[in-house]
């Protein structure tokens, strides 16, 4: 059985205190840059043309703020915003009355759309394309198709696996925007900001090692400041303070570079069970006792982008990063990752 981790990107349970912290408008959205200034010209002219927004896809990492973006969207066109996600809509009665029941501009929302049923997403085609739905009434001999007039709307769908969206879906968005793990700068900013509407002041060099330790991720970084604002508050300090934030690190496990208990056992495991790799997801799920999907939805990404992780044709493998960062020994020419490196050389050759 899996056990929940802190440090997941994914939504948990107290995640739901942390809506207060979402910026309401691009102004008071930190990162994400070249985003930020495309959705800003987009909804800009969309008003000066008085025609919806076109569909927006965003795609990325859990945590990455997609949600956010989705209200914020609406905000900027003053427009209601209607949630939901994939898996939810089980039939195509489910989206038509949805559809149906969007006013002018509205804007809705669908988490995973990647998890769609591809009986459902036919329907969705002509409503992006045309602002119309064509619905099937009857069965056998006797069914015949009517044709609905939509109201313009504009459609927001968030994936954190884009290639998992078939071509007509991802063709019938005016916008597809990759979003990236954050810099540290730009975390730090965001921690700042909510620890003022928390309530509490933080340090600049305490944000920034917090920051350090928060995986690229705002969800993380919030998560990790509450529970850093806790030490703060028992302890009867006015500000958080680098020794407060250190003092939490350890009690959650987390170390200087933002790895916790699970990810250290992956890459153990890896180094220790298959001799740095490669090894298929499935071998180390089984040894790790998760599920596939969790690792590469939820580990990798962070191993991966830190030079922790590589992934090839063959399976997963330990960088020398790793070796160093766990404390085991890395016989350079011996691994089997510079085997990968030099046959990958001779293959560019």
């Amino acid at each position: 059985m899996e056990e929940e981790r802190f440090l997941t990107p994914g939504k948990v349970q107290e995640d739901s205190s942390i809506k207060s912290l979402r910026p309401k408008n691009l102004g008071e959205y930190i990162g994400q840059s070249k985003i930020r200034r495309r959705l800003s010209i987009a909804i800009e002219a969309a008003k000066v043309r008085q025609e919806a927004l076109d569909h927006v896809l965003l795609a990325g990492p859990p945590g990455l703020g997609k949600t956010t973006l989705a209200h914020i969207i609406a905000n900027e066109l003053g427009s209601e915003i209607y949630v939901t996600s994939g898996p939810v809509i089980e039939k195509q009665g489910d989206l038509a009355a949805i559809l149906t029941g969007l006013e002018r501009d509205d804007v809705l929302f669908i988490d995973e759309i990647h998890r769609l049923n591809r009986t459902v997403e036919e329907i969705l085609y002509s409503a992006m394309e045309d602002f119309q739905l064509d619905i099937m009434i009857g069965k056998g001999p006797s069914a015949r198709s009517i044709r609905l007039d939509l109201n313009p709307f504009t459609l927001v769908g968030a994936t954190t696996r884009s290639g998992f969206i078939g071509a007509p879906l991802r063709n019938r968005f005016g916008m597809i925007l990759e979003m990236e793990f954050y810099p540290d700068k730009d975390l730090k900013q965001i921690i700042i900001r909510s620890a003022a509407l928390l309530g509490t002041s933080i340090r600049e060099d305490a944000a920034i090692l917090l920051a350090r330790r928060s995986r690229g991720t705002p969800r993380i970084a919030n998560r990790l400041l509450r529970r850093v604002r806790d030490i703060s508050t028992v302890e009867g300090g006015k500000e958080i303070t680098v020794d407060t934030v250190q003092s939490a690190m350890t009690l959650l496990s987390i170390d200087e570079e933002g790895l916790d208990s699970m990810d250290k056992r992956l890459l153990s495991v890896l180094i220790e069970s298959y001799n740095g790799g490669p090894a298929g997801v499935k071998a180390i799920a089984a040894s790790i006792g998760i599920e596939p999907e969790t690792i590469s939805e939820v580990y990798e990404p962070f191993l991966l982008q830190n030079g922790f992780l590589v992934r090839t044709n063959r399976g997963r493998m330990v960088t020398e990063k790793a070796y160093r960062h766990l404390g085991f020994p890395f016989e350079s020419r011996n691994s089997p990752l510079w085997n990968y490196i030099d046959q990958r050389e001779e293959d560019e050759d």
